[in-house]
């Protein structure tokens, strides 16, 4: 009996379906390959140049970008400390005498001065900045980076004040004196091997810098 005759349809009809065996398939389900599929044939791949760690919706900042941030701040809360520097010493007559003893104690004051006006610049420069642009101050806006929460909710000046004065300045301050200044290296340069870059003040306050 014919193949015709058994059914009326014989393999490779229309309607009688292919009986041809599928071709194989590997597990990542390209099919034609039984062993690994080649490099590309699941599809063009990103470079490895163009990935970047991301948070999110946001792409991590850089520990250079960073670094320069804090220089530039650093350099403009020293411009405006001088500013008030400078009449506050004319105020309270702090100079060079003509006596030694008088010159040795007119630089000791003038010293405190000059570190209490830094103080009081730097207790309040990056609150008020990042208060007011959500996360930025001079240095990060130049930089183009703003600190962020890792919870996503906008950035007030209480937080910011935990932040730069209680945690960076105060708290790393006084474990940077008793460590000889190691702790405030780790600080900085931890960054560098950390995957998320944080610094240490930053896994405190449970906060990340980002790409602006």
């Amino acid at each position: 009996m014919s193949e015709r005759d058994s059914g009326g349809i014989t393999p490779g009809d229309p309607l009688g379906g292919d009986t041809t065996p599928e071709a194989p398939r590997h597990e990542s389900g390209l099919p034609g390959y039984t062993s690994p599929a080649p490099p590309g044939a699941g599809g063009p791949v990103a470079p490895a140049h163009q990935q970047a760690p991301v948070l999110g919706r946001y792409v991590l900042a850089g520990w250079w970008s960073r670094a320069g941030a804090q220089v530039i701040d650093g350099i403009i809360i020293s411009v405006i400390a001088l500013v008030l520097f400078l009449p506050l010493g004319a105020a309270f007559g702090v100079g060079f005498a003509d006596d030694s003893d008088a010159t040795i104690w007119a630089a000791v004051a003038g010293l405190f001065l000059w570190v209490f006006c830094v103080a009081v610049i730097s207790l309040f420069y990056a609150p008020i900045f990042m208060a007011r642009t959500n996360g930025k101050t001079l240095g990060r806006m130049v930089l183009n980076i703003r600190v962020v929460k890792a919870s996503g909710e906008p950035i007030t000046f209480g937080y910011a004040m935990l932040r730069e004065v209680v945690v960076k300045a105060i708290g790393f301050g006084f474990l940077g004196a008793i460590t000889g200044g190691i702790a405030n290296l780790l600080d900085y340069l931890w960054p560098l091997w950390d995957e998320e870059n944080r610094c240490l003040h930053d896994f405190v306050v449970n906060s990340r810098v980002v790409k602006d």
